[in-house]
């Protein structure tokens, strides 16, 4: 497969990496309004010690992050993983 194919059968499945992207991002954001106090008029506070770690680990490269953060970053990459080696593996 060239270049091109490859890049129109990743094209194709979009929707499929776009709906793994959501679930991701949705369970993050169950997990930090779960870690925040929310406020009667439903905005929410991040903990003084949550927001300074997420604040480190946002101004990190990837390649400095401790490699408990790394795996954290692998672990969520495999799960696209599955869809992209069928994608490319399908004649």
């Amino acid at each position: 497969m060239d270049r091109e194919q490859t890049a129109e059968r990743l094209n194709d499945i979009i929707d499929e990496l776009a709906d793994i992207e959501h679930e991701r991002w949705a369970h993050w954001q169950r997990y930090m309004h779960n870690q925040c106090e929310q406020r009667p008029d439903g905005s929410l506070v991040i903990p003084p010690d949550l927001a300074a770690q997420w604040e480190r680990q946002i101004a990190t490269p990837y390649r400095d992050l401790t490699d408990q953060e790394k795996e954290s970053d692998r672990e969520q990459v495999r799960k696209y993983l599955p869809t992209i080696v069928r994608t490319l593996s399908d004649p």
